[in-house]
């Protein structure tokens, strides 16, 4: 029992044994992990000396020595710092104590770096997501898309679609004739087949997708080059999107997509790079708040503290309506010009 609490205590704090860096003298501490510390004493009394010189000057020094020797090149040796041990210890951050910044757009990740390490991580790691339906968007090569359909039992048949209309109304004529130039033989209308030789006659006032077939195939070894060449030519017609009937399957259909888009809401994302989680730029900025994470927006009541007065006697008391009721003056104009359009006085109540 007595061992089992010496390990849970060794795990859940750091351990200093006989630190004597500085103003410190053989100090033995248990710091608990996971939890806000605080250092206080009289000026000169080693809390510097014990968080700075001592516990982070050792965690960099460990992280640095986990680097490979090429990588240590670039930062330079660290020197030990004066204490006999310390167990429990992870790679440490300090901000400067001195630096003291009152930017909004400073933070602890901004002023340690750590916030472009996870930008760098989420822009080459992150899975974007469909914000409507919440499905994985991905861009797929053409290589990718035939080595996934070649993956699909030998004997299966398929046929490549162009969705060249998704969800919109019309008769769409244009369309079809344009496919039926071009060679096509044949299209699906509403999940009906339809050959474009006979006549097809659409209702404008509906929504319709409508899919031209560019090719139909039996999955078997040597169809690569032309299932390639088919790929290509579907992406060409639909803009990257690609759909893969399997048939005899009442459901199973296959979407593939060249670009970042959402191959069922059409939502379409930028290639995600570290731009696109920076706050500090326009490209990843929250539209709304600019990346403050705070709006400001006028309170009614503080500018307009008595309604019972009107604009003339000085209604509104923010900085620069002082000279609004001051006849002659740029503002007064303005007022006098907006009740005239709007058949309403200046000296109404609020």
């Amino acid at each position: 029992m007595e061992e089992t609490k010496k390990m849970l205590s060794r795990k859940n704090s750091i351990r200093i044994r006989g630190a004597n860096e500085h103003n410190l003298k053989n100090i033995d501490v248990d710091i608990p992990r996971d939890a806000l510390v605080v250092l206080t004493g009289l000026s000169g009394s080693g809390k510097s000396s014990l968080a700075f010189d001592t516990i982070y000057a050792e965690g960099q020094r460990r992280y640095m020595e986990s680097l490979s020797s090429y990588a240590r090149q670039f930062l330079g040796q660290m020197e030990k710092p004066d204490v006999e041990k310390i167990e429990g210890l992870s790679p440490a951050i300090s901000i400067d104590q001195k630096s003291t910044n009152r930017n909004p757009r400073s933070t602890v990740g901004t002023v340690t770096e750590i916030y472009d390490y996870f930008r760098l991580l989420y822009a080459r790691i992150g899975i974007p997501h469909c914000p409507n339906c919440g499905k994985e968007i991905k861009k797929q090569s053409v290589d990718q898309m035939v080595d996934q359909i070649m993956e699909m039992p030998e004997g299966t048949r398929i046929q490549l679609l162009a969705p060249v209309v998704r969800g919109r109304k019309g008769r769409h004529e244009k369309v079809l004739e344009r496919a039926s130039r071009s060679g096509y033989v044949r299209v699906r209308i509403d999940g009906n087949l339809y050959e474009l030789s006979e006549e097809i006659k659409l209702d404008k006032n509906i929504k319709h997708n409508i899919e031209i077939v560019v090719d139909r195939l039996i999955v078997k070894p040597g169809i690569e080059r032309r299932l390639t060449d088919s790929i290509e030519n579907v992406l060409g017609l639909a803009e990257g999107l690609l759909f893969v009937d399997i048939v005899g399957s009442d459901s199973e259909m296959l979407t593939f997509s060249q670009s970042f888009a959402c191959p069922d809401c059409g939502v379409s994302v930028d290639e995600i790079e570290p731009r696109s989680f920076s706050f500090n730029n326009p490209f990843g900025a929250c539209p709304e708040c600019y990346g403050l994470g705070y709006k400001m927006e006028f309170a009614p009541e503080l500018m307009i503290p008595d309604r019972s007065l009107s604009i003339n006697e000085g209604a509104v008391i923010v900085m620069g309506w002082q000279s609004c009721n001051q006849p002659g003056s740029f503002a007064n104009a303005i007022l006098q010009a907006l009740a005239k359009e709007y058949k309403f006085s200046l000296d109404t109540p609020f």
